[in-house]
C-alpha cells in the first residue's frame, strides 16, 4: 500500500520532471525575465489600494503567464485550467500548490491593459536589447518573409458582405453581433502544392488554391543567429512587398537582403540601395519560356539562404499551433507580437544549448 505523503510530494514530482528534462525550466533558466519588469510595471496601471481588495498578481509572474500562453496557443480558460493542473506550468511562472491561481478574466484584462499601453512592442524591443548585451548582435545578412496566420471565419450572407464592404452595418445586427465579427481581417488565397494519391511522381503534383481569413505576420531575422528581429502585422490580403520597410533592421551588420519573388520590385530594389544594401530576391521564370539555366542555379543558391525562414513559420504554426481567437487587428497583432517573442525565446534557448560544454 502506498503511503500517502509520498502520493501527493510535489517536490519529488518536480524533480522528476527535471530528470526528465522539463523544456520549461530549461527556459526560465537562459531567460531572464526581471529583465522586463521595468516595461511590465510601466505599462499596467497602478491598482488603488485605500479600499482594499485582493493585491494584484506580481507582474512577471502574469507575463510568465502570456508566455506559456503564446507557446502553447491556449485560450485564457485553458490556460487557466492548465496552471492549476500542471506542476510544470506552477514551477514556470512561480506558483505554489498553496497560491491562486490567476483566472481566465484576469489573464485577458492583464494581456489587454498591456496591449493598450503598447507595451507589448516594448517588450520585444526589450528582447532584442537583452539578445544584443549577450552577444548575440543581429549579423550576416537578413531574410525576409510573411505568412498567414488564420483567424476565426466570419459566417456572412452576401447581402452581409456587400454591406459591410460598404462601410454600413447589416439591417438587424444587435451590438453583440457587431462585436462578434472581424472586420479588419480579409480573405486571401494560399498556393501550394499537394502530392496526388498513391505513389505518383513529384513532377505530376498540382497546384492547390486554399482560401484563408486573416492576417499576416511579416518579419525579418538575421542570417547569423535566425532571431526575429523585426516584423509587422497586417490583414492576410497585404502584399508582401509592401512591408520591406517595416521589417528591415538598421542594426544588421551584414548587407544582403534575402526574398522571395514578391520582394522584388523597382521601389524595394531602390530602397534598399539608399540604405546601402543589397538585394539578394528570388527571380520569376518568364512566362511562356523556360527559366534560364544561370537564373536558375542563382534562385537555387539563394533559396538555401531564404528557407531559414521557414524554420521560423514551421515553429510557429507546428509546434506552437499560431491562430488568431480574438476580433480585430490591435488584438490579434498583440497575439502574434506575443508569438514572435516567445519564438526567439525558444530559439536563444536552443542556441545555448547546442554550445554548452558537454
Amino acid at each position: 500500500m502506498v503511503g500517502q505523503a509520498g502520493f501527493f510530494d510535489a517536490d519529488e514530482r518536480l524533480r522528476a520532471l527535471s530528470a526528465a528534462g522539463d523544456p520549461l525550466e530549461r527556459l526560465r533558466a537562459v531567460v531572464d525575465f526581471e529583465a522586463f519588469r521595468a516595461e511590465l510595471e510601466a505599462g499596467l496601471p497602478r491598482a488603488d489600494r485605500s479600499r482594499g481588495g485582493r493585491p494584484p498578481y506580481d507582474a512577471v509572474l502574469m507575463f510568465r503567464v502570456l508566455v506559456l500562453q503564446a507557446l502553447y496557443t491556449l485560450s485564457d480558460e485553458q490556460t487557466e485550467y492548465q496552471l492549476r493542473d500542471r506542476l510544470s506550468f506552477m514551477r514556470f511562472v512561480g506558483l505554489a500548490l498553496h497560491d491562486p491561481v490567476p483566472d481566465a478574466k484576469t489573464i485577458w484584462l492583464y494581456r489587454e491593459r498591456l496591449r493598450r499601453a503598447g507595451a507589448l512592442a516594448r517588450l520585444f524591443a526589450r528582447f532584442d536589447a537583452l539578445l544584443a548585451e549577450r552577444g548575440y548582435l543581429a549579423m550576416g545578412g537578413q531574410i525576409v518573409d510573411a505568412t498567414v496566420v488564420e483567424a476565426r471565419r466570419p459566417r456572412l450572407t452576401q447581402e452581409e458582405k456587400r454591406r459591410l464592404r460598404e462601410g454600413g452595418t447589416p439591417e438587424g445586427w444587435s451590438k453583440a453581433r457587431e462585436r462578434q465579427i472581424d472586420r479588419d481581417g480579409r480573405w486571401t488565397i494560399k498556393r501550394g502544392r499537394k502530392a496526388p494519391p498513391g505513389d505518383a511522381q513529384r513532377q505530376a503534383m498540382g497546384e492547390i488554391a486554399v482560401p484563408v481569413f486573416g492576417y499576416k505576420n511579416h518579419l525579418g531575422i538575421d542570417r547569423g543567429h535566425g532571431f526575429i528581429r523585426r516584423f509587422t502585422v497586417t490583414h492576410a490580403a497585404r502584399h508582401d512587398g509592401s512591408q520591406l520597410g517595416a521589417v528591415l533592421d538598421p542594426e544588421n551588420t551584414g548587407s544582403g537582403v534575402w526574398g522571395d519573388v514578391a520582394y522584388r520590385s523597382k521601389a524595394n530594389v531602390a530602397l534598399l540601395e539608399r540604405r546601402g544594401l543589397a538585394p539578394q530576391f528570388q527571380r520569376a521564370k518568364p512566362r511562356g519560356r523556360s527559366m534560364p539555366a544561370h537564373v536558375a542555379r542563382g534562385n537555387a543558391t539563394r533559396a538555401r539562404v531564404r528557407s531559414l525562414v521557414e524554420h521560423v513559420f514551421a515553429a510557429q504554426k507546428r509546434r506552437m499551433g499560431l491562430i488568431v481567437r480574438s476580433i480585430g487587428l490591435a488584438r490579434a497583432t498583440a497575439r502574434i507580437t506575443l508569438a514572435n517573442l516567445v519564438y526567439t525565446m525558444r530559439r536563444l534557448v536552443w542556441i545555448e544549448g547546442r554550445t554548452a560544454p558537454a
